[in-house]
C-alpha cells in the first residue's frame, strides 16, 4: 500500500504559511513506513526542534483504479477517516529554500497517524464533514470538507491520472489552518464530528 498526500487544498492554509495557491493538487508520497504504530506513541525526530501537527481527512481506496473521472470517483472508496501528517518545518525549510525535494520532512518513520475509519455511508454529506483537532484539550484546527479546494473525488480522479490506485492505498487529502508545533508530552486528539478518532500523545 501507498499513502498519496495532498498540499495546500484549504485555502487558509496556504494563507498562513504564505504559499502561494496551485492550480492543481500538489502530491506527495509517503511510505508505509511512515504509518505511526497504534497505542504508541509519537516520538519528536531528532533531526528537528519544528515538528508541526496537521490534522487531514483520510481516504481508503477499496478498489484497483486508473484514469478514474471524477464522477465515478465515490465507487473507489467505503470508508473515511481522520489522520495526522506530522511535517519537521526546519527540515522542510531547508530543504526547500536549496531547491531539494522535501520527503525526509514529511515522510519519515512515524510521521503519519491513521486514525480509526468510518463508513461513508454514516457521516451524512460528505462534501460538508466537520472535523478538528484538539491540542491538550483545547481546538487547535477546526475546518470541514466543503473548505477544500479539491473535493475528495476530485482528488482521486487527479491522482489516478498518474498513479494506479490499489486496494488500501491511504488518500491524505490536506490540512486547513492552525498547524503549529508539538512539544513534548502534548495530547493530540482528532474528532470527525464528535466522534474521536484518535488520540496520541508527543514524546
Amino acid at each position: 500500500m501507498k499513502i498519496i498526500c495532498i498540499g495546500r487544498n484549504y485555502a487558509a492554509h496556504i494563507k498562513e504559511l504564505q504559499h502561494a495557491r496551485s492550480d492543481e493538487p500538489i502530491i506527495f508520497i509517503k511510505p508505509d513506513t511512515a504509518i505511526a504504530q497504534s497505542n504508541l506513541p509519537f516520538f519528536i525526530p531528532e533531526f528537528s526542534n519544528d515538528v508541526h501537527h496537521e490534522v487531514e481527512v483520510l481516504v481508503k481506496i477499496n478498489r484497483i483504479g486508473k484514469h478514474i473521472q471524477s464522477k465515478f470517483a465515490h465507487k473507489y472508496y467505503n470508508e473515511i477517516g481522520l489522520g495526522i501528517d506530522f511535517t519537521a518545518r526546519d527540515l522542510q525549510q531547508k530543504l526547500k529554500s536549496n531547491g531539494l525535494p522535501w520527503e525526509k520532512a514529511k515522510a519519515f518513520d512515524g510521521s503519519a497517524v491513521v486514525g480509526k475509519w468510518f463508513d461513508k455511508s454514516t457521516l451524512g454529506d460528505l462534501s460538508t464533514i466537520p472535523f478538528s483537532l484538539r491540542k491538550n484539550g483545547e481546538v487547535v484546527q477546526k475546518a470541514d470538507t466543503s473548505l477544500m479546494l479539491w473535493s475528495i473525488d476530485e482528488i482521486i480522479a487527479h491522482v489516478s491520472q498518474f498513479f494506479t490506485l490499489k486496494i488500501g492505498d491511504i488518500l491524505f487529502t490536506g490540512t486547513p489552518s492552525g498547524v503549529a508545533a508539538v512539544a513534548k508530552n502534548d495530547k493530540l486528539e482528532g474528532f470527525i464530528y464528535e466522534q474521536k478518532a484518535f488520540s496520541i500523545t508527543v514524546k
